[in-house]
């Protein structure tokens, strides 16, 4: 059985950095795969552009999506993952920065899993990256795939 990838979106070279060594620390073994903006999440999702030779049945475990993104936005990646058979029922948790009030709405409004703000402190950031993939990793149950 192939090991479940966890694909983080995200811009900030440091966040990412952050979160993979936050997921290490906590003894997350999965493959964490990196997308710097919403139009690579797409394409890696859909099996397209760039990643046109990856076989898009094989879904991520977890998807972690910032929404202030280069090319297409979180919120957009988001519609599509939710309009999209294949990738409409895929676990996504927002990790964000954005404290904005539309963006929160507008992040469940599309069917986001979770919305978590970034911490600013490493320590603080450290143990909700921790807790997050406690229970997206090991408690929850995740949906069936599909494909």
């Amino acid at each position: 059985m192939d090991k479940k990838t966890i694909l983080l979106v995200e811009d900030n070279p440091d966040d990412e950095m952050l979160t993979v060594r936050a997921l290490r620390r906590s003894n997350v073994l999965n493959e964490v795969v990196v997308a710097h903006d919403g139009a690579e999440a797409l394409d890696y999702l859909f099996g397209a552009g760039v990643c046109s030779g990856r076989d898009p049945s094989q879904t991520p475990e977890l998807i972690l999506l910032d929404l202030k993104l280069p090319k297409i936005d979180g919120l957009e990646v988001l519609r599509r993952l939710r309009a999209d058979a294949r990738t409409k029922i895929l676990p996504v948790v927002i990790l964000t920065s954005s404290n904005e009030e539309r963006d929160l709405v507008g992040a469940y409004t599309q069917g986001a899993n979770s919305y978590i703000r970034k911490p600013v402190d490493f320590a603080q950031f450290a143990d909700a990256v921790q807790q997050l993939g406690l229970y997206w990793l090991v408690l929850n149950e995740p949906p069936p795939a599909t494909g």
